[in-house]
């Protein structure tokens, strides 16, 4: 019998909400069939597979490097990384239990485990995504927008609401104040951008970094303007709510068939952790790696985003009050997306 989860329609919106912050939808992938369950051994040791999955943004770097180097070797006999493209996928994924270990944003991980699903959050290593891109120089906090239209991806998911609760909390009014014109993808907002049909959108990470060196790139510099990474979300977070500057936005979920194996779990945080250090200390080679398990992400612009990114592995147990911070922010603008209260303690690893 499947998962009581598993057609639900609201379910898949929330979802969507929580891969909107990873701005997915620029890369446009088809469906694709999730890989089959192999199954769990009965006792903790060895294992003959591992399977690694996550999205094409930041937090699946290190697993990438995992998946190359074989560095799980003493763990497992093979260590493979697929790509979930889409919300339907990573549901299907954690409902199903058929992969082990699954990057995904914050609140989608609260928002299942608080559903039923059986899983546990590893760690946050995704800090910092969000940034407006503009054709304007000089915009350094988004009251600097006043007067002005943003283009927003994903009307009512993650991107949105952090944006409007930071300019609320600037007493900015949205749609007086700033207006907002709502698209369907991140792809759809830089379109917009490069074509000079907007002057201002918001965009993640790597898709900021990827867009900019590609509006320099003949032919699309015959036609768009100079485009400027203009305010870091995270820093006004930062600044607005006076906080450190930084969102606990995506990290490692870990699958029920491993819960029972703490070594397995510990070795796998420290692998994970060297893997995001290599990224960090070889930003050209990750980008070439990048590059080949995801095509469409430039190797050039993934090594840009890899320089500039504040990604650092924290437990889930040491972030949990950063979490619970922002799941309670997220409650009040929109309960729906972590489930509609803060996980119980066990959701913590």
């Amino acid at each position: 019998m499947r998962h009581p989860l598993a057609h639900a329609p609201a379910r898949r919106r929330l979802l969507a909400a929580g891969a909107a912050g990873l701005g997915l939808a620029a890369l446009g992938a088809p469906h694709a069939q999730t890989p089959a369950a192999a199954p769990a051994p009965s006792v903790p040791g060895r294992r003959a597979r591992l399977r690694l999955s996550g999205p094409p943004a930041a937090v699946s770097f290190p697993l990438m490097r995992l998946a190359d180097s074989q560095a799980l070797a003493d763990v497992a006999d093979q260590v493979e990384f697929t790509l979930w493209k889409n919300p339907d996928q990573l549901r299907a994924q954690a409902i199903e239990q058929s992969a082990d270990f699954v990057a995904m944003p914050s609140n989608v991980a609260a928002n299942l485990y608080n559903r039923g699903v059986p899983l546990r959050l590893l760690d946050i290593s995704a800090w910092g995504l969000l940034w407006m891109v503009s054709r304007e120089q000089g915009l350094r906090t988004l009251a600097d927008f006043r007067g002005k239209e943003v283009v927003m991806p994903f009307r009512g998911d993650m991107p949105d609401i952090v944006f409007r609760l930071l300019a609320t909390r600037q007493g900015l009014e949205i749609g007086k104040d700033i207006v907002l014109r709502y698209v369907a993808s991140p792809l759809d907002a830089m379109q917009l951008l490069v074509m000079r049909r907007a002057d201002h959108a918001l965009l993640a990470e790597p898709a900021v970094s990827v867009a900019l060196r590609k509006s320099h790139s003949f032919p699309i510099d015959v036609v768009a303007p100079d485009l400027y990474r203009s305010v870091d979300l995270q820093e006004e977070w930062g600044r607005v709510l006076g906080r450190a500057p930084r969102i606990p936005q995506a990290g490692m979920t870990a699958a029920k068939a491993l819960l029972g194996d703490a070594a397995l779990l510990a070795r796998f945080e420290r692998a994970y952790t060297d893997a995001l250090r290599w990224c960090q200390a070889e930003p050209a080679a990750c980008g070439r790696m990048v590059a080949r398990h995801v095509p469409m992400l430039a190797a050039d612009g993934v090594a840009d985003s890899v320089r500039i990114d504040k990604a650092a592995v924290v437990s889930a147990a040491d972030a949990r009050a950063e979490l619970e911070f922002f799941y309670g922010l997220l409650l009040e603008q929109q309960p729906g997306l972590v489930g509609g209260k803060l996980p119980a303690a066990g959701f913590y690893g």
